[in-house]
């Protein structure tokens, strides 16, 4: 409208109209960068990526509920030694008043709140425990869709040699069995209340076909349903003890490995039903940035990229 070119404007603002170069002169540090004022009782930690893969750890406050105030670190890569040493920079009285601290089940993210934020209990995400949960799930029917290709080109290579046309089966839905299985990952991987119509017929289909699918899919729905119950946390205890029996009753090599996460988790897990607290906020930062990350269409000067995160959350 102007008659302004785009690109120009864009290096007025950076260079000129921001601030940015004497910004990055007195404040930026390539390694990692605080802001002890952003501090609270409440943290999450998560990661994220800024530019191809490049992973950068970040810690938010509870309280700011994603707006200004809420980023309280971002650091470098994910190596706990180098988190443990950028957030031991921060007062440590304020360290010691964080009470809650809500993170995923990554053994690094675990080392680092123990060791920077001692007096804070750890929380894992709920969301990442269901996840992995119906992960497993989704890995049962890839295993059974694998299956189903291994037949369906057997019984075609059996018909080139005797000569005759392979006509594969098709089920009342128009689905052959690969195809049930291929088309299938939503159902396992959502609410039965949230199925459509021929979702819900294909479901049927499914778990009729697949009766170790059907018991694997109502195992973690009991899962979710134990989370969304009001109850303290030793009774929770109790009712994951119940339901880890079920899982073992279904001998299945994916649910081991979700059983002996939860199990060396447990602590953390139960701690959720103290408050009910999540990492929803660190994700929603995080999808944030993705956000503004492809307004940008990826990100080339990542200290620009870092002093307008600074300027909009910090």
């Amino acid at each position: 409208m102007f008659g302004v070119d785009a690109g120009l404007l864009s290096r007025q603002y950076k260079l000129h109209l921001s601030n940015f170069p004497d910004w990055k002169a007195e404040n930026y540090n390539p390694e990692f960068m605080l802001f002890k004022k952003n501090m609270g009782t409440h943290l999450s930690i998560d990661e994220t990526s800024l530019s191809q893969g490049e992973l950068y750890t970040i810690v938010t406050n509870k309280a700011a509920k994603g707006k200004k105030g809420s980023l309280v670190a971002i650091v470098r890569g994910v190596k706990s030694e180098n988190v443990i040493f950028a957030l031991s920079r921060l007062p440590e009285s304020k360290r010691k008043m964080v009470q809650e601290m809500t993170l995923d089940l990554s053994p690094t993210m675990k080392l680092i709140s123990r060791k920077c934020f001692p007096n804070a209990s750890l929380v894992c995400d709920r969301f990442h425990v269901q996840q992995l949960m119906n992960e497993a799930v989704n890995d049962l029917r890839i295993s059974y869709r694998w299956e189903a290709i291994d037949l369906e080109n057997t019984e075609i290579q059996l018909g080139k040699e005797i000569g005759q046309r392979y006509i594969p089966h098709v089920f009342p839905n128009g689905d052959t069995r690969r195809q049930l299985l291929a088309r299938s990952r939503h159902i396992v991987l959502k609410n039965s209340s949230k199925w459509t119509k021929s979702q819900t017929q294909r479901a049927e289909i499914l778990f009729e076909q697949y009766p170790e699918i059907k018991k694997a899919y109502d195992v973690s729905l009991e899962l979710t349903q134990i989370y969304n119950l009001k109850i303290k946390k030793e009774i929770a205890l109790t009712k994951f003890a119940h339901w880890y029996n079920k899982v073992d009753k279904l001998n299945c090599k994916f649910f081991k490995s979700v059983v002996q996460t939860m199990q060396n988790n447990y602590r953390d897990i139960v701690n959720y039903f103290d408050n009910r607290s999540t990492n929803a906020s660190a994700e929603s930062f995080n999808a944030k940035i993705k956000a503004f990350r492809s307004q940008f269409r990826g990100v080339r000067d990542i200290p620009f990229f870092i002093f307008r995160l600074a300027n909009l959350f910090a």
